[in-house]
């Protein structure tokens, strides 16, 4: 049999999303996640011993959060929220969830290290 270049399969249709991608889901998720988890790390720091004595007696009290690194980092976050849910890539969109993964693990350090 002969066959010509009319008769040839067609090439399926490019997809630009899996059925299986679930990045814009988990950055919804994280996003969420991100205030209760702000919420007991303050409570975490409130349960020091600094921030006790200075609650108590008004000793050891620190002036406050590093409010730039703070900012930068939920700014940050909250950007790479934006990206991942809007972005039209897979790839760009799971580049934006590690950001903002990474972004909300730091502001949570923030808040930790100020106990």
């Amino acid at each position: 049999m002969n066959a010509s270049p009319s008769t040839a399969a067609p090439a399926p249709p490019a997809r630009s999303t899996s059925p299986t991608d679930r990045t814009r889901r988990w950055a919804a998720v994280a996003a969420l996640l991100f205030v209760p988890a702000a919420v007991a790390a303050g409570v975490l720091t409130l349960a020091s011993e600094r921030a006790g004595r200075c609650l108590t007696y008004g000793e050891q009290c620190a002036p406050g959060l590093p409010g730039g690194l703070f900012a930068w980092s939920a700014g940050a976050g909250a950007v790479a929220l934006l990206v991942a849910v809007a972005a039209p890539a897979v790839r760009v969109r799971q580049a934006a969830l590690t950001a903002q993964v990474l972004a909300e693990g730091t502001a949570l350090l923030v808040i930790l290290s100020h106990a």
